[in-house]
């Protein structure tokens, strides 16, 4: 089990590298700077806290593969399920690639934050990260989609729950870090030509995916 935690948690951090977690950076700053930290070690634990809340999200997303089993093997084939997935990738890479602007879906994590809408303190980071797991949810699916099947095959409550919430983790050690050192978000490339031109790449990316799960759903109804 300690070897596929570990791949688990790797896995979550080779997403972590995809701009599907770069939309939560502001939200995070957001979250931590309103609430004042004194020390980059109480910045860490309500980084921490907010992370937690994101895995609890996906940790559900395991319990009920592992519950449902074979149900879950059939969702995942259903053409249904490849004709969603493949809408959302499509909508997130034309928003990559400023054919549109999605960020009215992460400004109101931030707004309603620094107005205390999710409470003060580490619960409410908890609950602030499980409204922003099911956000991102549809950008990590083909990612989570692998390991949800695993989990399926597998049936087991407490490996389901705990690859999944580890998985998250290490998708979110990035925001860990982003919230402890704020001062971070200064030494970050600026938007110049690499950098937009490696945004474009993971746009063109996610549209391919996209078609891939579509044509995927269109020969699945055929």
């Amino acid at each position: 089990m300690f070897q596929q935690l570990i791949t688990a948690f790797l896995g979550g951090l080779l997403v972590s590298l995809t701009p599907c977690v770069y939309p939560l950076i502001p939200v995070t700053i957001a979250i931590i700077g309103a609430q004042k930290a004194e020390s980059k070690i109480k910045a860490f634990f309500l980084s921490l806290s907010y992370v937690v809340g994101i895995a609890l999200t996906y940790s559900v997303l395991g319990l009920i593969a592992a519950l449902t089993g074979s149900l879950f093997g059939r969702i995942q084939v259903n053409p249904w399920t490849f004709f969603i997935v493949g809408n959302a990738c499509l909508i997130l890479g034309l928003s990559t690639l400023d054919v549109f602007d999605l960020s009215f879906l992460f400004a109101f994590s931030s707004r309603a934050r620094v107005k205390g809408a999710f409470g003060k303190g580490y619960l409410g980071n908890i609950f602030a990260g499980m409204v922003s797991g099911l956000i991102i949810g549809p950008c990590t699916a083909p990612a989570l989609a692998v390991l949800l099947a695993y989990v399926a095959t597998k049936q087991n409550i407490i490996l389901g729950t705990a690859l999944l919430f580890t998985f998250a983790i290490g998708m979110g050690c990035i925001l860990i870090v982003v919230g402890t050192f704020t001062a971070i978000l200064a030494s970050l490339p600026k938007a110049d030509a690499w950098m937009l031109k490696i945004k474009k790449v993971f746009g063109l990316l996610l549209i391919a995916l996209g078609e891939y799960f579509l044509i995927k759903a269109g020969s699945m109804w055929m």
